[in-house]
């Protein structure tokens, strides 16, 4: 199959993509599209769980490596700012518009036909395809679900091409976040009389020690971790001393720690506060620039990069990611979202490469 074959069929499935609206926790509809059309093309052992697609070019190796390839089919809501229907695929001027075109409905629908176009040949390692759900929003039923399942049938997933618009450039690495809500609580007093303790005030010590503070190590590829205070709430009138103050800590983090590591280091760092997070699960991605994956986009003229934006790289922690795709990031969750035709029939071409390419490195 050529990628001049395949791109009518690309556009096809793209726009059938794109006129099924599958916002995240929605996308059971496309998750059936994708399902059946896997199937209407010879994969016949195509699974479903939840809203997550996936299926074995050829039954499963445990003696060899096994590299998946991942895009995402749920979107995020339309812009309010749409000038166009964002449900209805419209080509102009060499652009396929909708919602999902770019972000990432042209690197799953790449990475699938990819797959078919693969799946016969004898390569040395297991390929997988994994559609999944949810990634807008790291829900529970999509890759927090899929890898699990995956676990639970003896599959086990070394490496991951994971398709996001990145201008078809290999995104290495990308941050984690931890968002921590910080409490810090006082007394409660009249503030004529200078009575109580006063939680603003603990907060702002802490908050500078937050502001101040700095990791023993560093990531080599990401740098320090990076903390921000971002919201802050105390006080009920302004004669009483506040007895309590909330703050909003956002942290950036780095392969340097774990999640879980990075919040106990800051709850030792500061003096008065409870920091809570609200969730550990958004871990730094990087994957070394010796590996194989990168190795092969390397040779094939691309450039690294680190990426600004988190994936569900983030929730992959064990697995080899590199994150690559047709499109730009600047234009997801944007108005008039669209994708490039010739960035998909790049893709087409540039996806089977890339795959093969990674015999010559491992």
């Amino acid at each position: 199959m050529t990628s001049h074959a395949s791109l009518p069929q690309a556009v096809d499935l793209l726009s059938r993509l794109v006129a099924t609206p599958s916002l995240s926790r929605e996308e059971d509809n496309t998750a059936t599209l994708l399902y059946q059309w896997l199937r209407e093309h010879g994969v016949d052992n195509a699974q479903r769980i939840y809203n997550n697609v996936w299926a074995m070019a050829r039954p499963y190796n445990p003696a060899l490596p096994t590299l998946m390839l991942n895009s995402h089919h749920d979107t995020v809501k339309p812009s309010p700012s749409y000038t166009r229907d964002p449900f209805n695929p419209t080509i102009e001027n060499g652009c396929l518009y909708g919602l999902g075109s770019n972000d990432a409905g042209a690197s799953a629908v790449a990475l699938a036909l990819s797959f078919l176009e693969l799946r016969e040949e004898e390569l040395p390692f297991n390929l997988m395809l994994a559609l999944t759900a949810a990634e807008e929003v790291m829900d529970l039923k999509g890759m927090r679900s899929f890898l699990p399942h995956i676990a639970e049938q003896g599959i086990k997933i070394d490496m991951a091409i994971v398709g996001e618009p990145t201008g078809l450039q290999p995104a290495v690495a990308e941050r984690g976040l931890v968002v921590l809500d910080g409490v810090t609580r006082g007394v409660t007093g009249h503030a004529a009389r200078n009575e109580g303790v006063n939680a603003l005030y603990l907060a702002i010590d802490d908050i500078n020690r937050l502001r101040d503070f700095k990791f023993d190590k560093e990531s080599a590829t990401l740098g320090p971790v990076k903390i921000s205070v971002t919201m802050i709430n105390a006080g009920r009138q302004h004669n009483v001393v506040p007895e309590q103050c909330d703050y909003v800590v956002d942290v950036r983090t780095t392969d340097a720690y774990t999640n879980a590591e990075t919040v106990g280091i800051l709850q030792k760092a500061v003096a008065h506060s409870t920091l809570t997070p609200r969730s550990t699960r958004i871990s730094a991605s990087v994957i070394a620039p010796t590996h194989p994956l990168v190795a092969s986009a390397v040779a094939l003229g691309k450039t690294p990069f680190i990426s600004p934006t988190t994936s569900d790289m983030a929730l992959m922690p064990g697995i080899d990611s590199l994150k690559i795709g047709p499109g730009q990031s600047s234009r997801s969750h944007s108005a008039d979202e669209y994708i490039r035709l010739d960035e998909l029939d790049e893709a087409l071409r540039f996806y089977p490469a890339l795959i093969r390419n990674i015999s010559t490195h491992l």
